[in-house]
């Protein structure tokens, strides 16, 4: 008996969506919401690295959430932080546009079935226990941020347990477009967008056909997705190859005509070329998200004339916290210059340390300062943060009872090291604080043996740091589009009429510089852009 299937009800839709991740499943919710009869096709079984991300949605300017813990926002102030993140990277107009819609936007992802909590994280972290559901998850609180804008925290997370919360956010956003009549086919990939006459209408694709396969390659999914962001060439490359041969097993071809689609297929941290090519320091990062973070999407924009823009940025979070005490120590280079203030978001103190230090960094602790962290271990961790905590607090760090001695231990420059420290530790006595400007209440001498240090660089110097203490980034650039519309457009600007892009296959609000939840905030933005847009464009197309 034969296990192949009629795989969708017609050859012909509205709209076709590319990538069903975060963005992918904002947009055709948006779209069907608007109308549209939807397709939406996935490489593999969806959610791509929203479903395997934390679930942090950054939102702001005065959401129920942050009612509910008490906390003051406006769009004026979220705009203000923002700004300094984005750069001009989008229109100021954009930018109002995303912080005014962020209250919203939550009271949309509830109605989608997204869960959240008004519980406040009291200590800074990269990822809160499942106490605390809101956070400050970028750089508010952190100098010169703050100068600029009140500190709020905007961190959204899923509700849901441990690493859940992506998972959970993702899943319920599929569940409600696929109530709402968009048809979705996994294992799908796509080869050729159809174009007619400068207008893209359609696409062509190879999808997988059996369901004995099908199976297969979810279990294989399943069980590889999340290990392969820790051990990706160990895991996740391998894997990948695997549902790769998967699919060339059981695939069909087929060609659907639309009037607009959609690209949403994620960035490129796995296209190892265009990482060399594009991205510079940033090449050998632990990518983060799935093997289908291949750029596959900003190459069909490309095919049908899109312009690019954004390629050379990328990032990479070395996040020093939890436990909270280690942002007290020192960042250093192997000159023993210090990086930046520690207490800046992880991406963002990590961009120094890729660009200026070569990813090759150290954290300098004193006993105090160790001590406290090993305490706060229990309170301030999440259950994937034990495994880092038990290898740093182990075999994961170097010990010394002079900082002169721990220098050349660590293979940094002693007399760098010892200005380094003594001026860290000068402004503290002096009642001026930190030369660097962190915050006091983060802020303590590194002055008593012995000494520590943990070696921070983004690029691991051996396989075990690699592995047990990741250092993950993903990539921000990707097709220029039409900020009002979401239109991909040309180097002329002009729209290209029937394609559109969001998330990380488009230039977006986070692509200058990332905090937590700031692309998947954007991924919703830029999805719902497109998919209302895109069903606008199909009502226009059926009038002809």
């Amino acid at each position: 008996m034969s296990s192949k299937k009629k795989l969708i009800p017609d050859d012909s839709f509205d709209v076709v969506v590319v990538g069903f991740g975060g963005a992918g499943a904002a947009a055709a919710i948006e779209a069907a919401d608007n109308g549209a009869r939807v397709l939406a096709l996935d490489l593999s079984i969806g959610g791509g690295a929203t479903r395997l991300s934390g679930g942090i949605v950054y939102a702001g300017g005065g959401t129920s959430v942050q009612k509910g813990a008490g906390v003051e926002d406006t769009v004026e102030n979220m705009f203000n932080y923002i700004k300094q993140e984005a750069q001009g990277v989008v229109s100021d107009d954009t930018l109002r546009d995303f912080c005014e819609q962020s209250p919203g936007m939550i009271e949309w992802l509830k109605e989608n079935g997204v869960g959240f909590d008004s519980s406040l994280c009291p200590y800074k972290a990269s990822y809160p226990t499942d106490k605390h559901y809101l956070y400050f998850s970028g750089n508010e609180k952190a100098y010169p941020y703050n100068e600029h804008a009140f500190p709020a925290p905007r961190g959204h997370r899923a509700k849901a347990s441990g690493l859940k919360s992506g998972k959970v956010l993702y899943n319920s956003l599929k569940d409600s477009a696929l109530k709402k009549g968009v048809t979705f086919l996994p294992v799908a990939r796509v080869s050729d967008l159809v174009i007619e006459n400068g207008k893209v209408v359609g696409v062509k694709f190879s999808a997988l056909n059996s369901e004995k396969l099908m199976k297969l390659h979810w279990v294989v999914t399943k069980l590889t997705a999340k290990l392969g962001n820790f051990f990706p060439d160990q895991i996740g490359r391998p894997a990948d190859k695997l549902t790769d041969a998967i699919w060339k097993a059981g695939k069909e071809d087929y060609t659907v005509h639309c009037d607009a689609v959609i690209l949403s297929a994620g960035g490129f941290a796995y296209n190892t070329p265009w990482m060399e090519k594009y991205t510079g320091p940033y090449a050998k990062i632990t990518p983060l998200g799935t093997g289908g973070d291949s750029g596959k999407g900003i190459m069909l924009g490309q095919s049908a004339g899109g312009a690019i823009a954004q390629m050379d940025k990328a990032t990479s979070w070395r996040f020093i916290s939890p436990p909270e005490a280690f942002i007290e120590g020192v960042s250093v280079g192997t000159n023993g210059h210090r990086v930046t203030n520690e207490d800046l978001y992880g991406a963002t103190h990590s961009n120094v340390m890729v660009r200026e230090y070569g990813a090759n960094c150290r954290l300098i602790l004193d006993h105090n300062q160790w001590i406290k962290a090993m305490k706060q271990v229990p309170s301030q961790s999440q259950i994937f943060h034990w495994a880092m905590a038990l290898y740093l607090f182990s075999i994961g760090h170097k010990k010394a009872n002079t900082i002169e001695e721990l220098a050349k231990k660590t293979g940094v420059d002693p007399a760098g090291l010892r200005k380094t420290i003594d001026e860290y530790n000068e402004g503290i006595a002096a009642g001026t604080g930190d030369p660097y400007h962190k915050a006091a209440n983060l802020t303590s001498p590194v002055l008593k043996a012995p000494f520590y240090a943990i070696d921070i660089s983004n690029i691991p110097n051996n396989i075990l740091n690699g592995m047990m203490y990741p250092a993950p980034g993903l990539t921000l650039g990707g097709l220029q589009v039409n900020e009002k519309t979401g239109n991909v457009v040309n180097e002329k600007g002009e729209d290209i009429p029937g394609l559109y892009a969001a998330g990380r296959n488009a230039v977006g609000v986070c692509s200058n510089s990332y905090v937590s939840g700031l692309s998947i905030a954007d991924c919703f933005f830029s999805g719902r852009r497109a998919g209302r847009n895109a069903a606008a464009a199909t009502k226009e197309a059926s009038k002809k």
